[in-house]
């Protein structure tokens, strides 16, 4: 016979209705989408003037400022004024830190319909994005430019929150050149050689990928010491002392992050170092629905210490420390040394 539910077991039903969050995440979308944040930056409006400035239904967008202004997104002040927040000021387009690409990305069309679909991840232990749009994540990408940009403008600006923290975790200063694999836009390694002011910089990716970086390389302080260099790191990269994946290896299965590390491997010297910088199961609080995501979305998946150890065991190296960071989703600097 079923026990029916007491009232000593409502902070379980409130738990269990834990959906509220979706309806939150989905409007902090809308408001990223709308650019909110920006029309509120030099002061506080009326719900009626941002809805005149942006088209919109007064009334519909007067309850969900309310709704976040509960949520801490923005603050609801007298005279239907709206105002920012600490956290609201993420959502402005360009600040330093702005998580708004990264939020356009998560509650956009490709992110979205995937985990809607999270049920057949869970059937089949494959990817949704596959099961919804027909190929895998980044061959998609690769076909539908506008989303491919937005998903590197997301990237570079969620590297953003940790880039710093892990520059400064490690130590650099016994190497003379360091290859950023995948490196993106180049934001960790900036991070890396500003820090570290005789050190070399490598920063490597697909061709497409370092349009973006170039710039971004030429305009830093360090650009003189840091070049860019166009290739596939499952066939070779460029030598070093030290190559940083950071967000690469939890993007893919054991065998082919074991064929990304081997590449590592051939173009490192005997001692030199790997550097895997992500979150770990176990030592980071967000690593575990990190995973799931990875489940959903690309087919990767995030490790415990001992799962990176049998991998790095596998290409040749050995894991010699791992170094917690406690900012942004607490990167581990997961060490490997070259055996042999």
């Amino acid at each position: 016979m079923n026990n029916p539910v007491g009232t000593s077991d409502l902070s379980a039903q409130m738990r269990a209705l834990s959906v509220y969050n979706m309806w939150i995440s989905r409007m902090i979308y809308v408001a990223a989408k709308l650019g909110i944040a920006d029309l509120i930056e030099e002061g506080p409006r009326s719900s009626e003037d941002l809805a005149a400035s942006l088209g919109v239904d007064a009334g519909a967008l007067h309850r969900m400022l309310r709704a976040l202004s509960g949520a801490g997104v923005f603050a609801e002040l007298p005279e239907r004024r709206f105002g920012s927040t600490p956290l609201g000021a993420t959502l402005r387009t360009g600040a330093p830190g702005s998580m708004r690409d990264f939020i356009l990305l998560f509650g956009g069309d490709v992110y979205a319909r995937a985990w809607l679909d999270l049920l057949s991840s869970v059937k089949s232990g494959k990817t949704a994005v596959e099961h919804v749009f027909g190929a895998p994540l980044y061959p998609y990408l690769a076909g539908h430019p506008e989303d491919a940009e937005l998903f590197d403008k997301a990237m570079t600006s969620f590297t953003y929150v940790d880039t710093n923290a892990v520059a400064a975790r490690y130590d650099f200063s016994s190497f003379r050149t360091v290859v950023d694999v995948g490196g993106g836009h180049g934001s960790l390694l900036i991070a890396v050689a500003e820090r570290n002011t005789e050190l070399r910089g490598i920063l490597f990716d697909q061709p497409h990928i370092l349009e973006g970086a170039r710039a971004r390389i030429a305009a830093s302080t360090s650009a003189a010491r840091c070049e860019v260099v166009a290739g596939n790191f499952f066939e070779a990269v460029p030598s070093a002392d030290v190559h940083m994946l950071k967000h690469i290896i939890c993007n893919w299965d054991d065998d082919a992050a074991i064929r990304i590390l081997k590449c590592c491997h051939r173009a490192l010297p005997p001692g030199g170092r790997i550097l895997v910088i992500e979150s770990v199961i176990g030592l980071s609080a967000p690593a575990e629905l990190l995973d799931v995501h990875l489940l959903t979305v690309v087919g990767g998946r995030m490790r415990s210490e001992q799962e990176h150890r049998d991998l790095l065991d596998a290409a040749g190296f050995r894991l010699t420390r791992l170094l917690p960071t406690d900012v942004g989703l607490q990167h581990v600097v997961v060490e490997g040394t070259r055996a042999s």
